[in-house]
């Protein structure tokens, strides 16, 4: 397991554009159908913007109608962690990057097999590393 990043706002401020630095740090939500990742298909692995941890890999992207990038399961369940979200009048579950506790996404109960889940991300929180 990695170690634990932590920085200062001041630091996630000066590394992050003004949308990653607001989803990732102050669990803000982008727009539907606005974010460069709902709609990639190309071959790789998306990792955390904060901490590059990787986290999602696209043989686990699907298209769930959402706007977002959504997978059916995480590269590795150690990467992220959940947390409950009760904002907004809902119940939810967060998603956590387990490194830099950078706010991912949420996941959901209504996704494809094998696992039923849609781990429903902001473009916003991730990196993408292609691979050949």
């Amino acid at each position: 397991m990695m170690s634990k990043i932590v920085k200062t706002d001041a630091e996630w401020r000066a590394q992050l554009s003004p949308i990653e630095y607001q989803v990732t740090r102050h669990a803000d939500t982008e727009r539907a159908f606005t974010g460069k990742f709902w709609d990639h298909h190309e071959t790789g692995i998306y990792t955390c913007t904060c901490c590059n941890t990787p986290l999602f890999a696209s043989d686990a992207k699907f298209d769930s109608g959402c706007g977002w990038p959504s997978y059916f399961r995480v590269l590795n369940p150690a990467n992220v962690r959940e947390k409950i979200d009760t904002s907004h009048g809902m119940t939810r579950t967060e998603i956590l990057c387990n490194i830099c506790d950078a706010h991912l996404g949420h996941v959901f109960p209504d996704g494809p097999p094998p696992t039923r889940l849609r781990y429903c991300i902001n473009s916003a929180s991730l990196k993408f590393e292609p691979t050949p």
